[in-house]
């Protein structure tokens, strides 16, 4: 009866609705000193979670949450302004500087010369978008099918199972991106994550931690 009572007070202190093998968190009463750890941004809510733009990475990581396999859904929105809109989700996380994403570059969706750069994977701190790109082009990034619109919100199912990940975005049957994890992590944290210079929002996060 302890052992219950623990786990039962363990999902209250997160502010998270339990349902057999999902993990659904309140992102309307956030509490960064109690359930989240943030970097680099401030937070404004209005049912979901919206980032100001900072010249550094921007981090919200859910504590007490140690994502290993499973599935992470969540609504995302960037917007259609070249070189200021990176919006992720971050996972295996470890503090602010270790860390894998999936990321969105929102102004390439529609970009004819740009779109096969419109979903990144990267694994900070070794492996930044950059380096992928040079030493393993085309591999860590790619189009997203279907083509969301730029500026409005769009639904995203990333997949793990290490070191397999695949995105998938509004439903798809088949996902934009499928690559093996270049870190070593098995486990770790999940949080929204922006990169340098970008706003982002985020809505409706749900993880299944594999069984």
């Amino acid at each position: 009866m302890k052992e219950v009572n623990f786990i039962f007070l363990v999902f209250l202190s997160l502010n998270i609705v339990a349902q057999p093998n999902l993990i659904e968190p309140d992102l309307i009463n956030v509490d960064t000193v109690t359930d989240w750890v943030l970097h680099g941004r401030e937070l404004t809510i209005d049912k979901g979670i919206h980032f100001n733009a900072k010249p550094e990475d921007g981090l919200l990581w859910l504590k007490d949450v140690n994502f290993a396999n499973g599935s992470i859904e969540l609504d995302i929105k960037g917007k259609n302004e070249q070189g200021k809109s990176f919006v992720g989700i971050a996972f295996h996380g470890l503090n602010d500087s270790v860390y894998d994403v999936v990321y969105f570059r929102a102004f390439n969706f529609t970009n004819p010369e740009r779109k096969n750069h419109s979903v990144q994977y990267i694994s900070h701190p070794n492996h930044t978008w950059w380096s992928l790109r040079n030493q393993h082009p085309e591999e860590y990034e790619s189009t997203i099918n279907p083509i969301p619109e730029p500026n409005d919100w769009f639904l995203v199912t990333i997949e793990v199972d290490f070191p397999m990940v695949k995105a998938f975005v509004n439903n798809a049957s088949e996902p934009s991106l499928v690559i093996n994890q270049l870190s070593e992590r098995k486990q770790g944290w999940v949080g929204f994550w922006a990169g340098y210079g970008s706003a982002g929002s985020y809505r409706n996060l749900k993880i299944v931690p594999s069984k």
